[in-house]
């Protein structure tokens, strides 16, 4: 059977997430929008050597891009300041309002729509659920943070940025449109601006050891696997909610380390102690809470609806990983 060419428009497409999709798709045949901020004008921005459009939006008004949406077969909002920053007010204040505003104007473009999209896949997080060791989040039976006892009580703000973000999908008056909250894990692949780029320079410069112990839970997925768990819940109408898309091997930070080490081929990596990590996030100007909370979380719902992963262990897509971007810096 021949695969019909979708339409699809990703609000908030610049970042590595986002290239990876368009890049993906593209590549298939369909056709790509992506809404940035960074687009020249109200027209079609010039993409350069990309295949994918870019059309300009603000992230909080509608406006001529708001036609994109109109008669697309997804929408896929990644929308949101980035997270690798110091958690000031300014900051925190900066990472909910990008995201609840982006949120709700896609709802309102959707809404405003003579042919709404059938799908609407909305960004959120894994931060969502609990910091724990006991037991693995998944979408039934996870525990919603927020009142942890003995975690900074600051970490509760990126829970409560979560929470909004998926409230406002939820409020969004749009029947028509299957709306699915994509609870993400880390991403892996070997672009540059990547988390793995930037695990696999600190094991390079020696740095690559546990931290704080060690035993805070990393939840990942690897780039493959991500696409193709857009393309199930595609496929699959009956998805709508939040549904977590990571690995279903979540593992301790000091494990998760030893994988990527032996994959590069580094026997030893440095330990950092909680206040050696606080000196270094204070410099690198992010916060120590994106390595010291353990996120312990599993796909349940993918699972259970009969996804298969490509990379379900830490140490095979690590081992792809490597490989693969070795094999770009060599060209």
């Amino acid at each position: 059977m021949v695969r019909r060419r979708m339409k699809i428009v990703i609000p908030g497409g610049s970042g590595q997430v986002g290239t990876i999709f368009a890049r993906a798709f593209c590549a298939r045949g369909d056709e790509v929008v992506v809404l940035s901020r960074r687009a020249n004008g109200d027209g079609d921005g010039d993409s350069g050597a990309r295949p994918w459009r870019l059309r300009h939006w603000d992230g909080k008004t509608l406006g001529p891009w708001a036609s994109e949406i109109d008669g697309a077969d997804v929408v896929i909002n990644l929308a949101g300041r980035t997270v690798n920053c110091r958690y000031t007010e300014e900051n925190l204040r900066q990472m909910i309002d990008s995201r609840v505003d982006s949120t709700r104007v896609v709802g309102e473009a959707i809404a405003a729509a003579e042919r709404p999209p059938p799908l609407w896949l909305q960004m959120s997080t894994a931060t969502i659920y609990a910091h724990r060791y006991d037991a693995a989040n998944d979408e039934a039976r996870g525990i919603i943070g927020g009142s942890e006892v003995g975690v900074p009580a600051y970490w509760a703000r990126s829970v409560d940025i979560a929470k909004a973000w998926e409230s406002t999908l939820d409020a969004a008056q749009t029947p028509e449109t299957r709306k699915v909250a994509l609870r993400t894990a880390m991403v892996m692949s070997p672009d540059a601006d990547g988390v793995f780029s930037v695990l696999a320079k600190l094991v390079r410069l020696g740095f690559g050891g546990p931290v704080d112990g060690g035993t805070q839970y990393v939840s990942w997925i690897h780039e493959r696997d991500l696409v193709a768990a857009i393309d199930f819940l595609i496929a699959h109408s009956e998805l709508a909610g939040p549904v977590n898309v990571c690995a279903p091997t979540p593992l301790t930070q000091r494990a998760f380390m030893a994988d990527l080490r032996a994959a590069m081929g580094r026997r030893l990596g440095l330990p950092a102690t909680k206040w050696m990590l606080g000196i270094g996030a204070f410099f690198m100007r992010t916060d120590t809470e994106l390595l010291l909370k353990s996120r312990r979380v599993v796909p349940g719902r993918l699972l259970e609806a009969g996804f298969g992963f490509e990379y379900e262990t830490w140490g095979e897509a690590a081992r792809e990983l490597v490989a693969r971007s070795r094999a770009q810096a060599a060209v």
